[in-house]
């Protein structure tokens, strides 16, 4: 059986992405542009639903979030 979702939410790292890049005073599209020249092709809409809880995030994209904002990958594990 598969889990899409734990606690109703598709994610546990939405919320401290968005805390991450507000801090950062990063819109979701320079995030992306951000993204992108680290390999990860992904654009506002999907950070935003990301943020939202309501898209998967890839390992890759979590380390590309971490490396971007220069935290540990563990720091977007956020319990519900």
């Amino acid at each position: 059986m598969k889990i899409k979702k734990y606690n109703n939410v598709k994610n546990i790292s939405g919320n401290k992405l968005k805390e991450l890049r507000k801090e950062a005073n990063m819109s979701q599209q320079d995030l992306a542009e951000k993204l992108q020249l680290e390999g990860v092709d992904l654009t506002s809409k999907e950070i935003s639903k990301i943020e939202n809880n309501n898209r998967l995030v890839q390992d890759f994209e979590l380390f590309a979030f971490a490396k971007i904002f220069k935290v540990s990958a563990d720091e977007f594990n956020v319990v519900i």
